[in-house]
């Protein structure tokens, strides 16, 4: 929507947006943008609350006359959600002490992945390098970069990086239905994998790693979501 903005400006035609991650505001420097502190998609805040979405479309147009670009104004309301909030379960126990940490959780997960897996109704999105089997080794991969390793040297280029960390992130986000045995709300299994799992941890380290080394971007974009805070 950013980089619409300034095609658009271009254009000679004045736009304003809606930011949820600030983060990709300041970044992409879009002519006018209301930055609201709500919930991944909620940009109109409280469902179901026509006068309070009102205001929010009322502060984003205020915008509209400004030419002192680029603004970036905060509304005044914050909103928490609790589909947000790190899922509560309990990892199963790891088996093998001379495996790396997060090599060793990936094996330990692989039956409450099939336990849910086997459930009436269920897909997977363990799909883009190989299935569920792989799910260790692509781990492996991410530990030796972790470790030092180039990260075109840890057995996958810059272009799979991102599609192997999908597969680590679903299959534990997967793998967490059956752990906690309800269907988690919103964002609390990816919230939960990132904060509490060794995994989710080794991927924050990777991508810093890779960022700091003036990487591709598409060697780390995809390895964190960007909605999500930091530790």
């Amino acid at each position: 929507m950013c980089a619409l903005a300034h095609v658009f400006e271009e254009a000679g035609i004045a736009t304003v947006g809606i930011s949820i991650v600030r983060g990709q505001a300041v970044k992409s420097h879009p002519p006018r943008m209301l930055h609201c502190d709500f919930p991944l998609g909620r940009p109109l805040g409280r469902p179901n609350d026509p006068v309070f979405q009102t205001r929010v479309l009322d502060a984003a147009f205020a915008l509209l006359p400004r030419t002192d670009v680029p603004v970036l104004e905060d509304f005044d309301v914050s909103i928490t959600d609790d589909a947000d909030a790190p899922l509560t379960c309990q990892l199963p126990p790891r088996h093998d002490p001379s495996l790396p940490a997060a090599v060793d959780e990936a094996i330990a997960m692989r039956p409450a992945y099939n336990r849910q897996l086997g459930r009436d109704g269920a897909t997977t999105n363990v799909v883009r390098m190989g299935g569920p089997d792989r799910v260790p080794d692509l781990v492996a991969a991410f530990v030796r970069i972790a470790d030092g390793a180039l990260w075109d040297d840890a057995g996958l280029d810059p272009k799979k990086l991102g599609a192997a960390a999908l597969d680590i992130r679903a299959y534990y986000e997967e793998a967490a239905i059956a752990l906690a045995d309800h269907i988690p709300a919103a964002r609390q299994a990816e919230s939960w994998f990132f904060r509490s799992t060794e995994t989710g941890k080794l991927l924050r380290a990777v991508q810093k790693i890779i960022r700091d080394a003036d990487g591709p971007r598409e060697a780390w974009f995809r390895l964190v979501p960007v909605g999500q805070p930091p530790p």
